[in-house]
């Protein structure tokens, strides 16, 4: 396993997971800097530039220190690095559940099979869901999740749509429509699933209810 990699990090952090299927667990997240995309809504523009680099050693026992099973990679973009490749491997041989949290403009298919992907497709008012790289579809998993960020109506009828046309529901284990943050009102997304009858998760950004949602580090 090739663990000689530097990998550019924004921050390390414990918190709880504020989203997905794992949402109110205690989680380590690992931020990785950089992105391709510039989506409207991003509230982590921070992880864009500056950042360290540190070895995949180091990152292993910050990590570590913490005496947590449950890891989240995220950024930015963390697959834009391919050090990422072999710390996840890593931390997998290591026993610890390993979710990445990545915008789906990325390849996926050389994640480590272990690791549960949490992939979005950029909605309309993303401004980026040109960039949406449609063949990640066939390399999910049963266990991974697919993440709508609803920002209008548009967005809710475009995602709506790809859930069915995709057949998502068939091919991961958690579709996930979340609002934008003090955007479109949430009623009204619960009120268009129910009446449409489609199987989603609604989810709101658990974090943001906690802490100030300008909050670094949380």
């Amino acid at each position: 396993m090739n663990s000689s990699e530097t990998i550019r990090l924004t921050e390390i952090y414990q918190s709880i997971q504020g989203e997905s299927s794992f949402v109110g667990q205690r989680c380590v997240f690992v931020r990785l800097t950089g992105c391709n995309l510039r989506c409207n809504y991003c509230d982590t523009e921070y992880s864009f530039y500056g950042g360290k680099n540190h070895s995949i050693n180091d990152i292993l026992n910050k990590v570590n220190d913490y005496n947590c099973n449950l890891i989240e990679i995220t950024g930015g973009e963390p697959l834009l690095q391919k050090g990422v490749l072999p710390l996840m491997n890593i931390m997998c041989e290591e026993g610890k559940t390993v979710l990445i949290e990545t915008s789906g403009n990325r390849d996926i298919s050389v994640v480590d099979p272990r690791v549960h992907i949490i992939m979005d497709l950029k909605t309309p008012s993303s401004g980026e869901s040109e960039r949406n790289r449609y063949e990640n579809i066939k390399f999910l998993k049963s266990k991974d999740e697919v993440k709508f960020v609803i920002g209008s109506e548009e967005d809710y009828i475009w995602s709506r749509d790809k859930l069915i046309s995709e057949n998502l529901n068939e091919l991961c284990g958690n579709v996930i429509f979340s609002p934008v943050f003090e955007g479109v009102k949430y009623s009204d997304i619960v009120d268009w699933i129910i009446r449409d009858g489609i199987d989603v998760t609604f989810q709101l950004q658990l974090h943001k209810f906690i802490w100030d949602p300008a909050e670094k580090g949380v």
